[in-house]
């Protein structure tokens, strides 16, 4: 109570405003500074930070905006929640020339898309995220698999190229958690389909569920196929995003191939010679990248699409000053910022062709990424998407029991349910 009380009184009517910014995690530092460089004369930013997990972020915004504080100015969302707040109506949107600002022609193909609802620009994109693959070069040729930047592999193939080597391993996110329905949304795209049919998603509770198809017996079918493998790691059902960094470089050992986010490159090239990390700068050029993996060979794979949109609260009481505080911190020089200090990649194309981006980054590396997210594939762009999730995930997991004979019909009909509230979860 003590909080609220004063971050309330930071928008005061005495003085300058004080425009609360709240971030996640990724990125402090630098998203700190831009809080500074885009305060002006007439305002002041100030940075609230969020919880580490996307899901206790939603839980927090929300609670404030339902209770229509006035003290939420500037928020960044996992693009997944922009629909249910924008649906809520608890975001402010960019209308005229603002919106032709936040959304022109440079933003790329998916991001873009995360920050529209009902015909309506309601946040700016700031930054981007992809997956693609991982591995050790040295691991792949050892293991027969031709594969780079412009040589597309299957899941399968890389499953058996892991299981033929000894020590080998495929790192996943596979907890309990939203990584876990990202992975299945991208295998299913990947095969062709859709946890709910993109015609309807939009309906709501009203939405076609898709799950029960081809393309769900077809993600089912990878996901059982290295649960039963050689190449699971440990954790397998408990894995996260930081669980597998340690296993590319291991002390002895060939490594491993891995599905996740852009700050990887980041994480490897700032990390030489310690513990986790490549053991020298030889080691780190045995690092090498890949177009995420396809499901159905011969099918473009659709890689999945994330990262942070600024969204303006709806009750602010200085909304024309956070609207125009929103488009600073998302102009091109704070994401090539946000990209060269913490690998929190661009939603600009212009920003990876920047001097800025070329110097910190293997071209190859941004032409993947920039690809990728063109051409990537967004979860379900619902108001629902809370539940769609959280049914998702109870009949996936755990991993290991996963059975493209029976895990999508299942998951499908207490998606239904769910949507429906024939059922909780």
């Amino acid at each position: 109570m003590l909080s609220a009380g004063l971050l309330s009184a930071c928008g005061g009517d005495e003085g300058k405003p004080t425009l609360n910014w709240y971030i996640n995690p990724d990125g402090q530092e630098t998203l700190t500074a831009l809080a500074e460089s885009c305060s002006t004369d007439q305002y002041d930013i100030a940075i609230q930070l969020l919880p580490a997990s996307a899901t206790d972020q939603r839980t927090q915004l929300a609670r404030r905006l339902a209770a229509g504080d006035s003290s939420t100015d500037l928020m960044s969302l996992d693009p997944v929640f922009v629909p249910e707040f924008a649906n809520a109506g608890w975001l402010e949107p960019f209308d005229g020339e603002m919106a032709d600002q936040v959304l022109d022609d440079d933003v790329l193909a998916a991001p873009g898309e995360t920050v529209q609802w009902e015909d309506q620009v309601v946040a700016a994109p700031q930054w981007a995220n992809t997956q693609v693959l991982w591995y050790r070069k040295s691991l792949a040729e050892e293991a027969g698999l031709e594969i780079g930047p412009d040589t597309p592999v299957t899941w399968d193939q890389v499953i058996d190229a892991a299981d033929s080597v000894e020590g080998a391993t495929v790192g996943v996110q596979a907890n309990r958690y939203e990584a876990y329905v990202v992975w299945i949304n991208s295998l299913m795209q990947g095969a062709g389909g859709n946890i709910l049919d993109p015609e309807t998603v939009e309906d709501g509770k009203d939405a076609e569920v898709t799950l029960d198809s081809d393309a769900g017996r077809a993600a089912a079918a990878v996901i059982q196929k290295l649960a039963d493998s050689s190449a699971t790691q440990p954790d397998f059902t408990t894995s996260n995003e930081g669980t597998s960094l340690g296993r590319m470089f291991p002390a002895d050992g060939p490594g491993e191939f891995m599905v996740n986010w852009t700050f990887v490159y980041q994480n490897y090239a700032g990390t030489v010679g310690q513990t986790g990390g490549p053991a020298d700068e030889a080691q780190l050029e045995d690092l090498g990248w890949a177009r995420y993996p396809q499901t159905v060979e011969g099918e473009e794979s659709r890689p999945p699409v994330g990262g942070i949109d600024i969204g303006v609260g709806a009750y602010s009481e200085n909304l024309d000053f956070a609207q125009e505080a929103a488009l600073c911190v998302t102009s091109p020089e704070a994401q090539a910022q946000l990209a060269v200090n913490e690998g929190l990649m661009p939603s600009r194309q212009s920003v990876y062709d920047s001097p800025e981006l070329v110097e910190a980054y293997p071209a190859d590396l941004l032409e993947l990424w920039s690809s990728s997210l063109e051409t990537g594939g967004p979860r379900p762009k619902s108001a629902f998407y809370s539940q769609i999730s959280g049914a998702v995930q109870s009949r996936w997991h755990s991993p290991t029991n996963v059975d493209p004979d029976t895990t999508p019909e299942e998951s499908a009909e207490f998606l239904r349910q769910v949507l429906k509230t024939e059922a909780i979860l």
